[in-house]
């Protein structure tokens, strides 16, 4: 009995000591747990959005892109294997990784063929010569160029400035029409589309554009492309071929001739678009964020734009999974990614889709319901900037009013993030020349950030990088941002993963920030402020008197 009494007593006591161990167990737990959750709320205050973004996540989406482009003859240009691959590769991954809502928009460019290998020639008062045919060389073709194959020589003019306006046409024609002429012209200030445009209009018989000879890099001949539809041939020729044509020109007795071969073939061909939407928030106030698919045909395009394309990718993928969790309320407003095709041939893409928008009556669908656009072109430079596009220089002959007010909020707001952060920054001019063009033009507000192309970066740049990066983190002074940039060395090595994935979480803090405010229309489109920008009648092209240093004193930006 006594034996029982006393198993009994051992027995309850184990079952107290288990009872006790199970309970310190799950109390180290739940301190365990809870100070990992705080060391990281410490790590990382910036806001849940923000604190998800990694540089390991943007590398695996460029390797993806890397692989793509190593299977496409190094190549993510439209019309191309490289492409399609992309395309399919961005589609599958969020239909596969999230929740939104995603869709393909289709439209038609021209795909361009060139079927030999183009040749030119120059007679100057019975000299003819040849010339050696490469962009390493005298001359190459321009992208939709048309064909020609000119049994008899043809007379050569001069635009003079640019052949960007109508008066360099004329004063060209004032001693003699340019109709039935090979005109000369000289790259800048305007794109090549424009000037073919206008030789359209005056009704030339071919087009030569040539490098202006201003820096080392640019005497070769350029790569680049005309409007699709030009029916005549179109080359960039050296800066030493175009110096000897003009001086032969400048004597009225001397007879300048050329002959131009070169065979294409041009026909439509569908590329597409992608955008995925989130399934939460008002369609009606929608805020898109947009990058481009497409590379150029020299490279695979992984900093141009495979870096803004995996920047979005991840904000889409990791924002849809924060809304599948308890702890993170969808926002007011839908939030649309978009990846934009056929961008490197004339912002084609983005510019298709605002021209439907214009025109649609769905709700969710029409222009007025884009709240913003943030566009992410080129976040990956190895010798990178922070770039910030800068509202004020939106091009107010042709901006509307009411988009103006909120770019420049936006641009102050990345600022102030990167001061927060204590991260360098560099303000950035708007160009025109990616794809939030196309939205500021029908009067929606923009933004973004990028890290720089071609141009240098300056020795005080590179000290300023370096105070707040750390020494060595700064970059490289006289040194292109992307020395890389439309060329075959365009791949994963030329992306600098700290500047990426810094730019990346600046995305992702102005996302967050625009998703969280209470009215984000009357943000972003202050009645007030265009109410009296809509006042000024004409916008002035000085610094000193332009609408954007009177109306808002701003000098510091």
């Amino acid at each position: 009995m006594k034996k029982t009494k006393i198993y009994i007593v051992l027995g309850i006591i184990l079952f107290l000591i288990i009872i006790t161990i199970a309970l310190v167990a799950s109390t180290l737990g739940i301190v365990i747990r809870k100070s990992k959750t705080e060391t990281k709320n410490v790590e990382c205050n910036e806001g849940a959005l923000v604190c998800s973004i990694s540089s390991n996540d943007l590398m695996k989406h460029l390797q993806q892109l890397q692989n793509i482009a190593d299977e496409s003859n190094g190549t993510r240009a439209i019309h191309t294997k490289g492409f399609n691959q992309t395309f399919d590769y961005i589609y599958n991954y969020l239909t596969t990784n999230t929740n939104l809502k995603v869709q393909k928009e289709y439209f038609s460019y021209m795909k361009f063929i060139l079927n030999n290998t183009p040749m030119l020639s120059t007679n100057i008062n019975g000299l003819e010569t040849n010339y050696t045919y490469g962009l390493e060389h005298d001359f190459t073709y321009l992208r939709n160029s048309g064909s020609s194959d000119f049994n008899t020589p043809f007379q050569v003019t001069s635009i003079p400035n640019f052949g960007c306006d109508e008066s360099d046409w004329l004063n060209a024609t004032s001693s003699s029409p340019v109709g039935d002429k090979v005109a000369l012209i000289k790259r800048g200030n305007c794109t090549f589309t424009e000037k073919s445009l206008l030789a359209v209009k005056y009704g030339v018989v071919g087009l030569l554009i040539y490098n202006d000879g201003t820096a080392p890099n640019r005497y070769s001949p350029t790569s680049g492309r005309v409007d699709q539809n030009i029916t005549f041939p179109a080359l960039s020729i050296s800066y030493q071929i175009a110096s000897r044509l003009m001086n032969a020109i400048q004597n009225v007795a001397t007879n300048v001739v050329v002959r131009i071969h070169i065979s294409t073939t041009k026909y439509p061909e569908p590329v597409g678009n992608i955008c995925a939407h989130t399934i939460t928030g008002d369609a009606t106030q929608t805020i898109v964020i947009g990058s481009h698919t497409d590379s150029v045909p020299e490279g695979p395009g992984i900093n141009d734009d495979g870096s803004g394309t995996a920047t979005n990718l991840v904000l889409a993928t990791n924002l849809d999974r924060l809304f599948q969790t308890s702890s993170y309320p969808p926002y007011k407003y839908r939030v649309k990614f978009c990846w934009w095709g056929a961008e490197e041939v004339g912002i084609v893409g983005s510019g298709y889709h605002v021209s439907q928008a214009k025109y649609s009556t769905i709700p969710g669908e029409r222009i007025s319901d884009y709240l913003v656009n943030l566009n992410y072109d080129m976040l990956g430079s190895p010798n990178f900037q922070m770039g910030i596009y800068d509202g004020h220089t939106a091009n107010f002959s042709t901006t509307p009013p009411k988009a103006i007010p909120g770019s420049i909020r936006l641009t102050e707001l990345f600022r102030n993030w990167f001061i927060d952060q204590n991260l360098p920054y560099t303000i950035s001019e708007l160009g025109g020349g990616s794809d939030y063009a196309s939205f500021l033009a029908a009067g929606i507000v923009i933004s973004g950030l990028n890290s720089g192309i071609s141009d240098r970066k300056t020795k005080e740049e590179r000290d300023y990088y370096n105070r707040l990066l750390g020494q060595g983190n700064g970059g490289v002074a006289n040194a292109e941002h992307d020395p890389c940039y439309h060329q075959s060395c365009d791949s994963l090595a030329n992306i600098n993963p700290l500047g990426h994935e810094k730019l990346s979480k600046a995305a992702a803090y102005i996302l967050e920030y625009l998703g969280r405010h209470s009215d984000l229309r009357s943000y972003l489109y202050p009645s007030d402020e265009i109410r009296q920008l809509e006042k000024i009648s004409t916008y002035r092209s000085t610094e000193k008197d332009n609408v954007q240093y009177v109306f808002y004193r701003i000098n510091d930006l």
